[in-house]
């Protein structure tokens, strides 16, 4: 009897699999999230997305209302969707609504009244529901908020610019910022959001190195990591990085940085914030000197999601050539299974004019890629089945 019962479950698990295949439907949708000259705002850049424990997106971005420029008058824009980014709630300013903060060193006429607000990043608390975001004024201070009802109102910012002051024993920095893109909370339930500083003149932007900060009591408090990305060596100028957790608990560091190998730097911690592995260039991802994301998804232990432009040259016979950098345009999707060992699938997401991108999932497995193209910061929303369809 227990034999026939168990013979029953296993073709009704069989039949159940079986279905799901021909059922599994290939979905690739895109929609605009944040269009040029609208709102009042001249440019939308370095977008930023996560959901929320209720299943809302979040995404966000620098709002650049005069130019196009990392430097001048720049807000934090924020749109929700509740239906996993396929309508959006109307855009709204949420970050330094209040006192300001103006100062551009890189302008000489009327720099003194701009305020900068660069480099928002979000992280989802799965303890507690709440959503922290953090970001820059100026890049010179560093800014924390949390808000408790889904990204529909925020708490009155907190300055957490001592949090990089250990980092001056090695560079005495003049420019800070956090991320681009999301943080993300490890199963210990600590915060942890990438950071990179600069030390050259004020307003420039390299020489750089890169770091990560750390929260083990719900964002109430930040601390500074060590410091796993130096600007040493081969290593140029480290700068912009993404960061996801493995499987086994270890947290992955992917960093943007300027060296004659053109590629991604990578290194591991077993806690987001000691004890990093010697950084190594990854052969697989290719550095076009710009920032990529990167996420884990749930369909199995060690899947990990990739973004970011891929643009080799081909050869003779249109394979292409594991050399140079690249443009900034074909942002394309890589897939892999063993945490990042290899990268064996790599999809082309936009075939044009394509930078900066974050990356997310929804609880259903969907994957949702929020990307600069061409004036425009688009959402894309698509399926394992689309990325493994040929």
């Amino acid at each position: 009897m227990k034999k026939c019962f168990k013979f029953v479950i296993m073709t009704a698990l069989a039949l159940a699999f079986s279905l799901q295949s021909v059922n599994a439907q290939s979905i690739l949708e895109k929609n605009t999230v944040f269009a040029a000259n609208t709102e009042g705002i001249r440019s939308y850049r370095i977008p930023g997305m996560v959901v929320t424990t209720k299943g809302t997106v979040l995404a966000y971005c620098e709002a650049r209302k005069n130019n196009s420029s990392d430097w001048g008058e720049i807000e934090v824009h924020l749109r929700r969707s509740t239906d996993g980014g396929k309508t959006w709630e109307l855009q709204k300013k949420i970050a330094h609504t209040g006192v300001r903060f103006e100062g551009n060193p890189t302008k000489k006429k009327d720099g003194e009244t701009e305020q900068t607000v660069n480099n928002p990043v979000a992280i989802v608390n799965r303890q507690t529901g709440n959503i922290h975001m953090l970001y820059c004024i100026n890049y010179s201070r560093c800014f924390s908020m949390r808000s408790n009802d889904d990204g529909i109102t925020w708490s009155k910012p907190v300055d957490i610019t001592a949090t990089f002051e250990p980092f001056r024993m090695k560079y005495d920095w003049n420019v800070i910022a956090t991320g681009p893109g999301h943080g993300i909370q490890l199963k210990s339930g600590r915060l942890v959001v990438p950071i990179w500083l600069a030390y050259g003149k004020p307003g420039e932007h390299k020489p750089s190195a890169s770091a990560t900060i750390y929260s083990d009591d719900h964002g109430k408090t930040w601390k500074a990591g060590e410091m796993p990305l130096p600007n040493e060596g081969e290593m140029g100028n480290p700068n912009e990085t993404m960061i996801t957790e493995l499987s086994d608990g270890s947290v992955m560091l992917v960093n943007r940085n300027v060296s004659k190998a053109n590629r991604k730097l990578i290194t591991i911690s077993p806690d987001g914030a000691t004890n990093w592995t010697k950084p190594y260039f990854h052969q697989q991802l290719w550095e076009p000197i710009c920032m990529a994301s990167i996420v884990s998804h749930p369909s199995n232990l060690g899947t990990l999601i990739y973004s970011a432009p891929h643009t080799l040259g081909l050869d003779a016979a249109k394979k292409e050539i594991p050399a140079g950098r690249g443009k900034r345009e074909n942002l394309s999707i890589k897939l892999s299974r063993d945490d990042g060992k290899t990268w064996p699938l790599s999809k082309t997401l936009e075939a044009g004019p394509s930078a900066y991108s974050d990356l997310a999932v929804l609880s259903d497995g969907t994957i949702l890629c929020l990307y600069e193209g061409k004036d425009v910061i688009s959402l894309a929303r698509f399926n394992l089945d689309w990325l493994n369809e040929k």
